[in-house]
């Protein structure tokens, strides 16, 4: 027997069909995450991906990819070869490194000031902290992170800063309402525990320990883009693909 044949064998035992399942596999290589929170079309890709985990698993590691399930968040993540995930060992693969993500500095100090916040928001808890785990925080005060933690200030116009937020959005680590802007002083938005997948605590210690055009060096060459997908869109093409 085949592996198309076996794959097509499991798939019909979950009434799903080989598009479909190339379905969920294409949206994981393309944006290395599925999450259910995220919209309709999305929801209905996690739990059709629920149903077939077994066998998603086996297609990915067969690759050598690790396709990590949350059930407490409600997401999938997949990781390149060889990528460095926070709480699992080491898959003993060599990196790969044209399926890793080309992410700018910007975008790096960003994801690490919005670790140091997440991690403060869930030790302080109370309002800032929601049912799903997500953490509250203002635009201003991610500046204010970046400054005082990291001493990186934002871009400096206002296109560059909503392309970052933008950029964070697609990564699924925050959520913002439709309605969210820049400068609404009282506008939120929410830091997912997605950032947990991507930035350890080891990380960040050292991110903080170190001199600030290091940090974010460091940051991106040790974890390559942070190991946020299998195979993102490169920095040219991101624009392009914002929701």
């Amino acid at each position: 027997m085949t592996l198309n044949e076996t794959l097509n064998e499991q798939l019909a035992q979950h009434a799903l069909s080989l598009e479909r399942f190339r379905e969920i596999a294409g949206r994981l290589f393309a944006a290395g995450i599925v999450i259910r929170e995220e919209d309709g079309v999305e929801q209905r890709l996690y739990d059709d991906a629920r149903r077939i985990e077994a066998t998603l698993q086996d297609y990915f590691q067969l690759a050598g990819f690790r396709l990590e399930h949350n059930l407490k968040g409600e997401f999938f993540r997949l990781y390149a070869p060889g990528a460095e995930v926070p709480g699992m060992p080491e898959d003993g693969l060599e990196p790969v490194p044209g399926l890793r993500a080309r992410l700018s500095p910007d975008f790096v100090a960003a994801a690490l000031a919005l670790r140091f916040q997440y991690q403060q928001g869930l030790s302080e808890g109370g309002n800032r902290l929601t049912d799903s785990g997500e953490v509250l925080t203002r635009f201003e005060e991610l500046s204010a992170t970046l400054q005082t933690q990291l001493k990186r200030a934002l871009p400096p116009t206002s296109v560059e800063r909503q392309r970052l937020l933008n950029d964070l959005k697609r990564h699924r680590l925050i959520r913002l309402a439709a309605n969210f802007s820049m400068d609404d002083e009282d506008a939120l938005l929410a830091i997912r525990p997605t950032i947990l997948g991507i930035i350890s605590d080891d990380m960040l210690e050292a991110a903080l320990e170190s001199e600030p055009l290091a940090a974010t060096e460091s940051a991106n060459d040790e974890q390559a883009s942070l190991e946020i997908s299998a195979a993102v869109a490169e920095e040219e093409s991101i624009e392009g693909n914002l929701e």
